[in-house]
């Protein structure tokens, strides 16, 4: 762990796994434990909480010169098609308490780029590790708002199944490297 950080002010965070919003106070101790996905996850005397980069200057840090995420989510490559930017973006998305993103994870089902009504529209099925993970819906508005911040896209909807069941068997062999299981 790094060394322990005071924070400068009150602060909302999303407490890991329950998924419900709190506030950290002014002065409160915590260590950053992550910083992958545009989120800082910390661990606190009363566990874990997520923070966004928006309040980084409490945690001490200045978010224009240190980077959580990719350095322009919007930007990918302008030969990939569009469905192949859609799954760049959600190699961008982590779940708080893993250090491995939701792609490698084996936790996107599907993925579909279409048009309706002259809109472009991605729709994207996900699911969890654990079916009672309160962090489900936040995770999904993260993979909603890297989904978005692509040109071109007009809707995204990113909905929660538990069908099949996740399990290790779909971890990617890069999540098995990054996790220690190979």
């Amino acid at each position: 762990m790094q060394d322990r950080i005071i924070l400068s002010r009150d602060i909302e965070a999303v407490q890991i796994p329950s998924g419900e919003t709190i506030t950290l106070p002014i002065g409160t101790e915590v260590f950053i434990t992550q910083t992958l996905g545009g989120a800082y996850t910390v661990a606190t005397s009363s566990g874990l909480a997520r923070i966004s980069a928006d309040d980084a200057d409490a945690l001490g840090i200045d978010s224009e010169t240190e980077s959580v995420g990719p350095d322009d989510p919007g930007a990918a490559a302008t030969d990939a098609t569009l469905e192949e930017q859609v799954w760049e973006q959600l190699k961008h998305v982590y779940d708080p308490e893993i250090p491995v993103d939701i792609v490698n994870l084996g936790l996107v089902y599907d993925c579909k780029v279409f048009e309706e009504d002259g809109d472009t529209v991605v729709r994207v099925k996900m699911t969890l590790t654990a079916p009672g993970c309160g962090m489900g819906p936040v995770i999904a508005a993260d993979a909603q708002s890297r989904i978005l911040s692509l040109g071109g896209i007009d809707d995204a909807q990113v909905e929660l199944v538990w069908e099949p069941a996740w399990n290790m068997d779909m971890l990617s062999e890069e999540a098995r490297m990054k996790l220690g299981l190979v």
